[in-house]
């Protein structure tokens, strides 16, 4: 694996659209922000519909033309940070191998997130919902489903990339299924840190994702070489 850091990815572009749309946009991000924002303060089973739609002051009807339930609105820009990290792994170089594409991919997207949420929620109002969902245990439980549902678009994607069929060679799984271990540890470990920032779970991510290589080695005698002087 390379050490060079990965060239950010293109800003997302701006939301086109006419007028009635950008009204109804204004109106879905407005509930999702509310909605974000009482679900990290008071917590996600302790905040109601009602009070999701009082704080944007709609209606319950309203909520329920943009969102089919709170779990959908609580994992609305966990969706959206997904998209990001799918488009930058479809635009990494070819030459690159599966497992170093995975890295840099995740790395630029960590970069960009700022940018993939642009309009939507501001970038700390994201992680602190990331927090929440790794800490509650209803949100965490329906994190892993969509994680394994991930997998699998990531696994397509990357078999694409090869030249390969995902279901007669093993490969593209097995390499997608290190790869989001890894990610699922360091977002447990930074989710129960003090450090709720971008730079510090890109920081962790980072150095976890290193260190696939020497995990897989066969002696372990040897420290590995971020603990080595």
């Amino acid at each position: 694996m390379t050490d060079q850091r990965p060239a950010p990815a293109a800003p997302a572009p701006a939301r086109a659209g006419g007028l009635r749309e950008r009204k109804k946009r204004r109106t879905r991000d407005a509930l999702l922000r509310a909605a974000l924002l009482l679900f990290v303060a008071q917590g996600y089973e302790q905040t109601t519909v009602d009070e999701i739609t009082d704080a944007v002051e709609v209606s319950q009807r309203t909520f329920f033309r943009y969102f089919a339930s709170k779990e959908e609105a609580a994992f609305a820009v966990q969706e959206l940070v997904e998209s990001h990290f799918l488009a930058a792994l479809a635009a990494r170089p070819g030459g690159e191998g599966p497992l170093e594409a995975l890295r840099n991919a995740v790395l630029s997207a960590w970069d960009t997130v700022e940018d993939a949420l642009f309009e939507v929620v501001p970038v700390d109002l994201y992680m602190r919902t990331y927090q929440l969902i790794e800490s509650t245990p209803a949100l965490l439980a329906v994190h892993l489903r969509r994680s394994t549902e991930l997998e699998e678009r990531i696994s397509r994607l990357i078999a694409a990339r090869e030249g390969l069929d995902v279901d007669a060679d093993p490969r593209p799984r097995v390499a997608v299924a290190a790869f989001s271990g890894v990610m699922r540890v360091t977002g447990r470990l930074w989710g129960q840190g003090q450090d709720a920032s971008v730079s510090a779970i890109r920081r962790m991510t980072e150095v976890y994702l290193d260190q696939i290589g020497p995990a897989l080695a066969a002696d372990w005698k040897c420290p590995p070489a971020s603990d080595r002087g």
